[in-house]
């Protein structure tokens, strides 16, 4: 194993450093936001800027790495996120906030398609499998450890915005100190959204419910806590319970997907979802709403790899990657209108609209995936693709995965090609 991680190394501990910045900062802002006496609607609308960010970045970021190379891109972008991370509280104003933040996300996603793209280049194709584990155990580990730094310091104060700067900055030193090459920057992935809408209709519904679902959780969790009477440390736990839920949940739930119509699967663990979600809002404060999280996060978090999983299941191999960014996109697109809606929804309804959004958006998922189960019987192109546990990243991720194709096969598939309904 040892000999698998050393020669990544310094890439993966550039990561942890990153997400434990990124991971504080973005619970941190919700909290100084509702001590400032922000509306929730404006913080949606704030929280929803760092996923604007991120959608513009992942056009922007290979033309800048082409520019400058890998090493200074990321040096450049690790500034830019510390500089805003610092500017939030040296200007305390919601719109100054909401450009800030689609900066931040624009440098983040770059911070991540350098990354993985270096992690491509550096992994043999049989070894893809296990380094993309390893990095979404990095990635889940990180963000899930950042939640219990919100206890070392007020979010009124400096100091967390401060050591938010320091970890991202921190993560520049074992990228800059590589003695490994940099490699070739990817291309762009050029994708035909209608065409894959068309082939596998259940999961483009799945990725873009499902970033709905999320974009709100991650941009308003933090706000439903607080105004539910966590303090800044429970706050932290709440967040540590459902992504620690989404880390060990995930894996269980897609191996049993990979034996099993997965159509069935989905529509059972968005079922099991709704009612979590309703259950959530009829409970107070306390461990019985931590652990109620802890079993959605890892329900909910699975339903975007089971879509993934369930693409690859329909696509011919030189069709994969393409069809996997066309699911991030539209999970991207998801995202940056969950922050939004909810933040309108708790600003009139209280915090109790938040787990009530998440179980009509999940519901409609689970409406949609039982009408494809009743009427639709659906073909799968070659073998069953195996389920992988991952978050929304880059695109240049996609090429880790175990089922996408490898460089030095042929990009022509063998056979006729599927039926697709």
């Amino acid at each position: 194993m040892w000999s698998l991680i050393a020669p990544i190394s310094s890439l993966l501990s550039g990561v942890a450093l990153l997400l434990l910045g990124n991971g504080l900062l973005n619970t941190l802002l919700t909290l100084r936001g509702v001590a400032e006496g922000y509306s929730t609607g404006m913080l949606g609308l704030i929280m929803s800027g760092y996923f604007v960010g991120f959608l513009l970045g992942t056009w922007l970021a290979i033309p800048l790495v082409r520019r400058v190379g890998h090493i200074r891109a990321f040096a450049l972008c690790a500034a830019l996120a510390a500089i805003s991370a610092l500017v939030h509280v040296i200007i305390i104003n919601p719109w100054v906030w909401l450009a800030l933040r689609v900066l931040y996300g624009l440098a983040l996603v770059s911070l991540y398609m350098i990354i993985e793209s270096w992690l491509n280049a550096k992994v043999s194709n049989e070894k893809r499998g296990l380094v993309f584990a390893i990095y979404m155990a990095v990635n889940l580990g990180a963000l899930a450890a950042a939640q219990q730094l919100l206890g070392l310091a007020a979010p009124t104060e400096f100091v967390l915005f401060s050591l938010s700067a320091i970890l991202i900055i921190a993560a520049l030193m074992p990228i800059t100190m590589t003695r490994q090459s940099q490699p070739t920057v990817p291309e762009t992935l050029h994708t035909n959204l209608r065409e894959i809408a068309r082939i596998a209709p259940l999961s483009i519904a799945a990725a873009g419910l499902s970033g709905l679902a999320l974009g709100a959780f991650w941009g308003m969790a933090p706000i439903y806590a607080s105004l539910s009477g966590f303090d800044a440390r429970g706050v932290g736990l709440l967040m540590s319970a459902t992504i620690l839920g989404g880390a060990l949940l995930q894996l269980p739930i897609g191996r049993y997907s990979d034996k099993h119509d997965r159509r069935l699967v989905m529509f059972w663990i968005v079922a099991l979802s709704v009612v979590i979600s309703l259950a959530m809002s009829l409970v107070t404060a306390g461990p019985l709403l931590m652990g109620l999280f802890f079993i959605w996060g890892g329900l909910t978090f699975a339903i975007y790899p089971i879509a993934v999983a369930k693409l690859i299941d329909q696509l011919h191999s030189d069709e994969i990657l393409a069809g996997s960014s066309s699911l991030l996109m539209v999970n991207g697109i998801g995202s940056v209108c969950g922050p939004l809606l909810v933040g309108v929804l708790m600003e009139h309804l209280g915090a109790h609209a938040l787990p009530l959004y998440f179980a009509v958006v999940l519901g409609l998922l689970g409406a949609y995936t039982f009408y494809r189960l009743r009427r639709v019987s659906e073909l799968v192109s070659g073998d069953q693709a195996h389920f992988v546990p991952m978050l929304r990243t880059s695109h240049t991720v996609l090429e880790l995965m175990p089922d996408a194709p490898a460089e030095d096969e042929p990009t022509e598939s063998e056979g006729p090609a599927p039926q697709h309904p």
